[in-house]
């Protein structure tokens, strides 16, 4: 597959040194950025013959077959059809777009081209989390009745201003918070009934911590919490009638600890052959072969219900009733 990448950013450096440590059939051609000269310079660093001082002009290049978006949160959607209506394949960043109602028409209009797309969800192609569905399908824990999960990490400087800017679509629930609820829905396989919610936000009017109380369908519960303001280990457990399972980085997922209630505790071990992006590339890859215009590992229904959900949580911190703090 021949890859275009848009935006020049940590992100999009994490892609190509991924692509580029691949090796085979995935290649790096073409790279763009609003600054010709960021694009040169990224171009050079990573062996791309390839770069553009607009998204447009790359667009106009033959030679790519699909495109890997890694602009900020506001500009997906846009971006996305642009990509769309040139004709590439589309491999945009989360979260996939502010709005589920705009994930809804991007899916419909790549099906429409015979064109594919996914949101770049890459931890849920983690080969540990094939270990952890098998283990959950075969019932080794019981049945699941909940799970918790966290990720926090301090934003400084210029960071902290692309983090939270609402015009970029910021905040920390779009952010990251997505890992959290995308992860929870892998282990539900549902989307939640209800939910209870507290949040903090900050001078620019977006989140920067929020706790969530989730109950699924059969009275199954969850909790997660997310913020960009505190370091917080990506910790995760899940608790069932037979067991628990326990993850010490759920985001780059290697290993869990599995312990049934009547038999000794183990560990599964399901290291990544280069730092995870790996898998959402291969994945993206056969499902061009195949002629396949969205994944059967994280479809479209998948995106789009955890958007829903991001959208629920986000308009429900607009009531008077819910539990707000405002940074002076």
């Amino acid at each position: 597959m021949n890859w275009g990448i848009l935006a020049t950013g940590t992100i999009a450096r994490k892609f190509a040194d991924t692509v580029n440590r691949m090796g085979g059939e995935e290649k790096l051609v073409a790279v763009a950025s609003r600054s010709e000269e960021k694009a040169a310079a990224f171009a050079n660093e990573f062996g791309i013959p390839g770069y553009y001082g607009s998204y447009e002009a790359m667009l106009k290049d033959a030679g790519v077959d699909a495109v890997y978006i890694a602009t900020p949160n506001s500009m997906h959607y846009e971006n996305c059809v642009m990509c769309l209506d040139a004709g590439k394949h589309v491999l945009c960043e989360k979260p996939f777009t502010i709005e589920a109602s705009q994930a809804e028409k991007l899916y419909d209009y790549a099906a429409q081209k015979g064109l594919f797309i996914m949101e770049a969800f890459w931890i849920r192609f983690l080969p540990l989390y094939r270990e952890l569905t098998g283990l959950i399908e075969n019932g080794v824990i019981g049945d699941v009745r909940h799970a918790r999960c966290e990720y926090g990490f301090i934003a400084t400087g210029a960071r902290r201003e692309r983090k939270f800017k609402a015009e970029l679509g910021g905040g920390a629930l779009l952010d990251i918070g997505i890992y959290n609820l995308g992860f929870l829905h892998m282990i539900m396989n549902a989307a939640p009934e209800n939910f209870d919610t507290c949040v903090h936000m900050n001078e620019y009017g977006t989140d920067d911590y929020s706790v969530l109380q989730l109950v699924y369908p059969g009275g199954r519960t969850a909790q997660c919490i997310q913020t960009i303001g505190m370091k917080i280990d990506r910790h995760a457990a899940i608790f069932g009638t037979k067991g628990s399972i326990y993850i010490d980085d759920f985001q780059h997922a290697v290993s869990m600890t599995v312990k049934p209630d009547n038999d000794e505790e183990y560990t599964v071990e399901s290291p990544v052959d280069i730092n995870g992006f790996e898998y959402e590339i291969r994945e993206v890859s056969s499902c061009v072969k195949h002629h396949m215009q969205s994944s059967r590992i994280y479809t479209p229904k998948d995106s789009i219900t955890v958007l829903k959900l991001i959208n629920d949580i986000m308009t429900e911190w607009q009531k008077d009733d819910v539990h707000i703090e405002i940074s002076k």
